[in-house]
């Protein structure tokens, strides 16, 4: 049986680094009273503004928030947004010092407005330009220092189509992760899906897997989820498959080990971001135990845990151990 308070203090010695498109989001809370007169639109009173980092960076948020040392990789603009993120990031125990900084790019900005609960618009600031060759220099040059001078057990890579993880960024990365031992993971997106060729954890969600494959996939039943980690295996040569089923829950495969982990019963409020809490305490707990089982576990009760919040939040460490034991121990 999986001591989880030991588990959960080793996570205090792990060192992890997040490459990847960082944003900032912003949820603009109001109450709608009447319809506009101006056009058939709902006429929302601001009640209060709140800042939250996404991306990339609730990823390192979630690895924070267990009590990780977390460094974050990406390239923002030089810009206000970029400002309010870095101290965000760095109010949040967060290691901003290998960030990138480009005057041709601005900070990804998702802006939510929010009435009763639901969101009712976003608008999004964003540049999705791939990098520049000189802005790809400049952050594999940060990764390679940050992984020789500071060892660290796990590289992730959160990709949002935001032009931060370019196919040579990728390339040159899981590189030099592989030259220093480092166990690397993956959330995908379509672009560049099967871009990350030896990774050790491969973690899509399903629908991702129907486009990146050309699947017409009803059924998710564990023989067939079998079949999926060997046609991906073909073209990744990667380690682990660990693929997100919704309420069905959570596939894994490594090697002939295989499963599927039901989904607990959770009040649902938002999924926003429930990706990257999966894959923050998956990749943690691997790289704390290698035990592929209890990732899988402990990743999916953190992902149902942030399900019951509204907007991007990182998973509470005291929660987490606590639906541990009830569940697991």
């Amino acid at each position: 049986m999986t001591d989880f308070t030991k588990l959960f203090a080793a996570f205090g010695q792990i060192k992890a680094g997040v490459i990847g498109d960082i944003m900032l989001d912003t949820y603009l809370w109001g109450h709608v009273e009447r319809i506009s007169p101006e056009a058939p639109v709902p006429v929302v009173s601001l009640d209060r503004r709140e800042y939250r980092i996404g991306g990339a960076g609730n990823v390192a948020l979630n690895l924070a928030s267990l009590g990780a040392r977390v460094a974050a990789f990406s390239v923002i603009g030089k810009d206000a947004d970029g400002k309010a993120l870095e101290g965000m990031l760095q109010s949040s125990g967060i290691d901003t010092g290998w960030l990138a900084r480009s005057a041709g790019r601005i900070t990804t900005n998702k802006a939510r407005v929010m009435g009763r609960n639901q969101q009712m618009m976003r608008l999004d600031s964003e540049t999705t330009a791939d990098l520049t060759t000189a802005e790809e220099d400049e952050l594999l040059e940060q990764l390679r220092v940050y992984l020789e001078r500071e060892k660290p057990q796990v590289i992730i890579f959160e990709d949002y189509n935001k032009g931060v993880l370019t196919a040579r960024v990728i390339r040159e990365s899981l590189a030099l992760c592989r030259h220093h031992g480092v166990i690397t993971a993956v959330d995908p997106k379509r672009k560049n899906f099967f871009s990350y060729t030896g990774v050790t954890i491969f973690k899509p969600n399903l629908k991702e897997v129907r486009e990146g494959l050309n699947l017409l996939l009803e059924d998710v039943q564990l023989p067939v989820l079998r079949q999926i980690h060997e046609q991906l295996a073909r073209q990744l040569h990667h380690e682990i498959s660990f693929i997100t089923l919704s309420e069905k829950g959570i596939f894994y495969q490594k090697g002939d080990e295989s499963a599927q982990v039901a989904s607990h019963l959770r009040n649902i409020a938002d999924v926003s971001g429930a990706g990257d809490t999966v894959i923050a305490v998956a990749s943690l707990v691997y790289a704390a135990t290698r035990d592929v089982r209890i990732m899988a576990e402990v990743a999916n009760i953190a992902g149902g845990l942030v399900c019951e919040e509204v907007g991007t939040a990182a998973v509470g460490r005291e929660r987490l151990l606590q639906e541990c034991g009830r569940l697991l121990g």
